[in-house]
């Protein structure tokens, strides 16, 4: 569903709008100034009339041309502040560990630092063209892969400047047995391998030296075929198994750490009867040995973002691809509306190995509360798991069926009811990445949970 299904084009003329913040108070990006920076007159309250306030908001849907992507059929808006080559004002430069996560972005999130909010969007917009450049129709040959070549996919997704290039394609391949009666349904029904997303390398000088390090994205879409929607349903935990690329394990080393069953099987299922099918474990490990040959001596960042269903892959591929290249510098998940994924030895070792988890959280959205059980899990002691007031046989039950999870990472939680601009949501509304989008462009701190001029994101 469409944030422009839910929002009017005009308003009543009893209707104020009244923002839940009077002030947008922020920090410079200097890291030794100390001063916070307050903007006044952004209430909306004070005005004279309910006119005033009706004509601000129908200023805020109706954006800007210059906002917009050349698709009518993209709901997403890219702000022209958060890509293109040079278009920030404060450069990362040498903090760029900072803002990838070395410090767990302490200082960073509350309130929301300027240039990582940037970072976030500019991620963000990523896996927006990893959904654009999905075929979604059911009844076109194309269905299921990637609508656009790799040397205009980011052009064609309304992303003309984004100093990146694509270099792989990647597909995700369900490993559900399928009964014999698929073979009378619509082929896209038994659809087992599609385009989920693609690897992109940073390679213009000048944005290469804004962001201090040759950068290396990938970017993952979410659910969108009938197998993903049953792999998703899949959620008891399961141990991770051996990579069958090269006889390593990708978590075992004894610390029998377990990932949810669905989303394992989207990450490393291949087609049998196929061979030249790589699975998206394959996929991903074989660009990456092919980026740290070419670009070999140089500051490199590795950063996996998603949304969904791709968020969970972007964990599962982080925590892979840290275990088989322990050298590789700094591995960083942005992730937005993400589900749990593993247990808690498998967070465990995310920790260990170093691997940052940035999870973007809607407290409205259901999916990241979904699946599984977090009992009391960050005082949860080695032994065992213990919840006041649960009885502790329920507790054994429901760790006997491996359906105890525990969250990974820091976590960025923002509410949709914060925003004075969404009205009332629904589950689906909750969930999308344009909200998701929305709610970053909009928090300010926990005291002023929302900045009176976050317009991006919402159009008519």
């Amino acid at each position: 569903m469409s944030l422009r299904n839910i929002i009017p084009t005009t308003l009543p003329s009893s209707y104020t709008l009244k923002p839940r913040c009077v002030n947008y108070i922020t920090t410079h990006n200097n890291p030794s100034s100390t001063k916070p920076t307050t903007y006044n007159n952004l209430s909306l309250s004070n005005q004279n009339t309910h006119q005033q306030a009706t004509l601000h908001l129908e200023k805020m849907i109706n954006l800007e041309d210059h906002n917009s992507f050349s698709s009518s059929s993209f709901e997403s808006t890219p702000s022209t502040s958060s890509f293109g080559i040079g278009t920030y004002q404060n450069k990362l430069g040498k903090r760029w560990k900072e803002y990838q996560g070395m410090s767990n972005w302490e200082g960073l999130l509350d309130p929301l630092d300027d240039n990582l909010r940037a970072e976030i969007l500019r991620y963000g917009h990523f896996v927006e063209a990893a959904y654009k450049s999905f075929d979604f129709d059911p009844s076109s040959p194309n269905y299921a892969n990637c609508r656009f070549p790799k040397t205009t996919l980011f052009e064609r997704c309304g992303l003309p400047n984004t100093g990146y290039k694509v270099t792989k394609y990647l597909r995700a391949t369900s490993g559900i047995q399928l009964p014999n009666w698929v073979d009378k349904a619509p082929s896209w029904v038994a659809t087992q391998s599609s385009y989920v997303g693609y690897v992109a390398v940073c390679d213009n000088k000048e944005e290469i030296k804004r962001l201090g390090r040759r950068d290396v994205v990938i970017a993952f879409r979410g659910t969108t075929t009938c197998l993903e929607w049953l792999e998703n349903l899949r959620a008891t935990l399961t141990n991770l198994p051996c990579n069958p690329m090269d006889g390593k394990t990708m978590g075992c080393h004894g610390s029998g750490a377990m990932v949810e069953s669905g989303f394992l099987s989207l990450y490393s299922s291949s087609i049998p009867d196929n061979p030249s099918t790589l699975s998206l474990q394959q996929m991903v490990k074989q660009e990456i040995v092919r980026i740290l040959q070419a670009y070999a001596g140089e500051p490199l960042s590795l950063t996996i973002t998603g949304h969904s269903l791709g968020a969970a892959l972007a964990t599962l591929a982080a925590y892979d691809i840290n275990t088989s290249f322990p050298r590789l510098p700094m591995v960083t998940v942005i992730s937005f509306g993400g589900p749990r994924v593993g247990d808690r030895r498998f967070r465990r070792q995310l920790e260990k190995q170093g691997t940052k988890v940035l999870r973007i959280v809607n407290s409205e959205d259901v999916i990241t509360k979904v699946p599984g059980f977090v009992f009391d899990d960050d005082m949860a002691k080695e032994g065992g798991i213990h919840v006041a007031g649960l009885p502790s046989w329920i507790q054994k039950r429901v760790e006997e069926a491996q359906w105890v999870y525990a969250e990974v990472g820091k976590e960025l939680r923002l509410c949709s009811k914060n925003s004075p601009y969404l009205g009332s949501t629904n589950v689906a509304t909750c969930h999308e990445l344009n909200t998701y989008l929305h709610l970053v462009d909009g928090f300010v701190s926990s005291t002023c949970p929302f900045r009176a001029t976050a317009k991006r994101f919402l159009q008519r």
